[in-house]
């Protein structure tokens, strides 16, 4: 699992590249509507191929919110805060979503409690994602929020998931939420977006990566992993992911990577440790 774990995050760290690239071909959220569209054709094919049946009508409206909570509100939201703060701090707070999804989970899902060595690997690892990503305070109050719900909506999206929809097989909850998502996602950018299309070979490359590899591959391995883990120690690894992102940037974007920024790497995964590691004694922060 951890394995999977792995290879999902620099998939999505990669994909920061991607996105970058894609965003100077596209509209930010239509690229995400291309992306999301991408990814649902693909999954639509498989479920078409393997004969997987319809969702059942009594979890379809758990699809449908899933679908708005987590692909298209928390697309919208993550580009409209990137118009008004860093996009380090944009970061920070959207992969924020571990902490939420924890505190979530306490709350209401059993055997699944937020221990004190779990709060603080947490907040180590929020500390190390802060500092490596060379964070400039400042901007839009409403902004900041606006990043911030983000991270609340992915993380109520992950728990309706584990509340709710546990017993779907993987597949067909990406494909049906995702198709949703990527609808919502067109509307938003038919009724509000402008901007030039630049349509070329290389373009068509970034929303099949962006479709195929890091949405419709990578979300299966996420439902799947989350299925299967607690909440808090599979949400915890998600904050390689910008982290990677950074050091992709360096490597093939030819970005700056200072030594604050491997200093708050080191501090994420000692966070990673931490919440995955078993201690000798575990105590409650919530009751």
């Amino acid at each position: 699992m951890k394995a999977s774990m792995a290879m999902l995050c620099l998939v999505w760290g990669f994909n920061f590249v991607i996105m970058k690239l894609g965003n100077g071909a596209f509209p930010p959220v239509l690229f995400a509507a291309l992306r999301f569209l991408t990814g649902a054709v693909v999954l639509l094919f498989v479920s078409f191929m393997k004969k997987i049946p319809l969702p059942n009508k009594s979890d379809l409206k758990w699809y449908i919110l899933c679908g708005l909570l987590q692909t298209t509100y928390f697309n919208i939201a993550i580009q409209i805060s990137l118009n008004y703060v860093s996009a380090g701090l944009t970061s920070v707070l959207t992969y924020s979503m571990p902490l939420f999804l924890s505190v979530m989970a306490h709350r209401w899902i059993p055997g699944e409690q937020l221990t004190t060595r779990k709060t603080v690997g947490i907040v180590l690892g929020l500390v190390g994602l802060f500092i490596s990503m060379n964070i400039q305070l400042g901007g839009s109050f409403l902004a900041v929020l606006l990043a911030l719900s983000s991270a609340i909506s992915w993380a109520a999206a992950n728990l309706i998931f584990k509340l709710k929809l546990k017993h779907c097989d993987n597949v067909p909850y990406t494909t049906w939420q995702m198709t949703i998502g990527a609808v919502g996602l067109l509307l938003f950018s038919f009724s509000f977006e402008h901007g030039e299309l630049h349509w070329g070979f290389m373009p068509v490359v970034y929303i099949l990566f962006a479709g195929i590899v890091a949405s419709a591959l990578a979300f299966v391995m996420w439902n799947h992993i989350l299925s299967r883990t607690e909440a808090s120690k599979a949400s915890i690894f998600l904050l390689l992911v910008p982290v990677v992102g950074v050091i992709s940037g360096y490597l093939f974007l030819k970005e700056s990577l200072k030594i604050v920024t491997l200093a708050g790497i080191l501090l994420v995964l000692a966070g990673i440790w931490v919440v995955n590691s078993k201690g000798t004694r575990e105590m409650k922060v919530m009751d």
